[in-house]
Formats: structure tokens, sequence, C-alpha cells
């Protein structure tokens, strides 16, 4: 097996690479990456003719993941087989199929599954509040949070396989000072943060209050090219028409070229200086 091995826990085709794209990059370059992802973004809104060629939604946004992972590096992509939940509130997030309805227990031992027969020493998911709150990726992380303390007792889960426990786990993060200064702006212009989006189904106003601790910064700067190849693959989501483009170029270069991180385990210290690998202090 490679020295490192990164398992990645998603929900949608596209947040690996609107997320921690340019870490994904950079990790498979050093070693190998894993995802999982746990829907194939079913009820994603897609233009009509983005879908010639393609059966309904799920193929056009799986061969979508399928490019992005190319140009990321990724080793596997693994889906957990359920349904794209949308959004809060919608007729989708009751479909007894989607992921936000699915038994915890049942999403863990599937995750637990995978990190069993890929020994991770590191694993990477969304932080608490989902990024910005979506059912799927709520249901993600505390799956997978589970699944990371579960994964090295024989006592859990095992029909899942040997048990194997992995070293450190890690939520994407981002700073909200930017979004509280989008948020000031929407208002002086007379647009509602609280409306944002295609659906106007995002709060941006809320998500603004949801700060997490930054406790690891990746330099990225040398995968810039390959995290923008890989979003413009995920066309049918705004990828492919320049979401970063109202950025100015150099300044869109610096903001990408650092993706950042709260480590919720093993504790980070109080105090301690903000690590710069994910990989720090891990056991070979």
């Amino acid at each position: 097996m490679p020295s490192q091995r990164l398992l990645v826990v998603m929900a949608h085709p596209d947040d690996e690479s609107f997320g921690p794209g340019g870490t994904l990059a950079r990790y498979a370059h050093d070693g190998e990456v894993h995802l999982l992802c746990g829907t194939r973004g079913e009820v994603g809104v897609v233009d009509a003719h983005l879908l010639e060629g393609y059966s309904d939604i799920a193929e056009l946004r799986t061969a979508e993941l399928a490019c992005a992972a190319g140009y990321l590096g990724l080793q596997a992509v693994e889906y957990l087989g359920y349904r794209d939940s949308g959004m809060a509130g919608s007729d989708t997030s009751r479909d007894p199929r989607c992921l936000a309805m699915a038994p915890q227990a049942e999403v863990t031992a599937r995750i637990v599954t995978s990190m069993r027969l890929f020994r991770p020493q590191v694993v990477l998911t969304f932080d608490q509040y989902g990024g910005y709150g979506h059912p799927d990726h709520l249901a993600i992380h505390t799956a997978t949070v589970a699944a990371f303390h579960a994964a090295g007792d024989a006592t859990q889960f095992p029909d899942a396989g040997p048990p194997y426990a992995p070293q450190k786990l890690y939520f994407s993060v981002f700073s909200k000072r930017l979004m509280r200064g989008m948020v000031r702006v929407m208002r002086l212009i007379g647009r509602d943060p609280s409306k944002f989006g295609r659906n106007q189904d995002i709060d941006l106003a809320e998500i603004a209050g949801w700060e997490v601790p930054i406790t690891t910064r990746i330099d990225v700067s040398p995968w810039y090219e390959a995290r923008l190849a890989a979003a413009r693959c995920h066309h049918s989501q705004g990828g492919g028409s320049g979401m970063w483009r109202p950025i100015p170029g150099p300044l869109r270069r610096r903001l990408l070229g650092t993706e950042t991180f709260f480590r919720a385990y093993p504790e980070v210290a109080p105090g301690a200086r903000a690590e710069t690998d994910l990989f720090a202090g891990v056991r070979r």
C-alpha cells in the first residue's frame, strides 16, 4: 500500500472539486486518495440541453465526477448508493431512498467497510454544519465521525471486515470573513442574503455565523489549475461557466491557493500553530 492514504467522504458529485479539490490533488500526487460519494446528485438542477446523451441527471453527474477524478488524480471513486435528498423541507428530502432518510447505523456501516478495506491514515469530510446546511452533508458528517471512531473496534460492525483505526480526522472548513462581507454588500444593494443560489434556498446570513476554527492550512497552489479543471467538469452545476470568474485572476489564485481544515481528532492543543500537512505526525 502507498505510505499515505486519504479517504474523503462527501455527499454529491462536485463536493470534492468545489470544496477541497486542491488538497485531494496534492495528496493523490503524494500517495493515494479514495473518494466515497453518498449520492449521484439525482435532484440537482440541470439545464435540459446538458442531458443530451444521458439517460438522466444521475448518469450525467456520475460522468462529471469521473471527469473531475481524472484531473484530481483520485485512485478510486465509490458510491454509497443513496439518492440525493435535495434541500431541507423539499419533497425529495422525504423520499425513503434518500440519504437524509437512511438509518445512520446503515450509512455508518458502509463507511466503516470502506475504512477497513482501504485502511486510510487520514479521513476528511464535512464540518458539523455540513458546509451550508444541506441534509446530505449533515448525514455524511454524522456517519463519517461515527465510522471513524467505530472502525478500529472489533465489537462494532463485525461483518464490515477486520478492525482498523484511522489516525486523524479532518473537516473541510472555510473562513466566514469573506462571506460576512458579501452579506453586507448584498444588503446594501437591496438583495436578500437569505435567498441565495439558483433556487434561492441558501441563507448566507445564517451560514456566515457558523464559524469553525481553522487548525490546518494546506498550500495547494501547485494544483490550482487541476482544481479549476476538475470544477469545470461539473458543467451542469455551474463549474463550467466560470463560477469564480467575477473574482480578479490574481485574487482568485490567492484565495484558491490555500485550503483550510479543522482537525477533529486528535484534538488540537490550545494555542498550537496551524498545521500545514494533513499527514503530519502520522505513523506510516
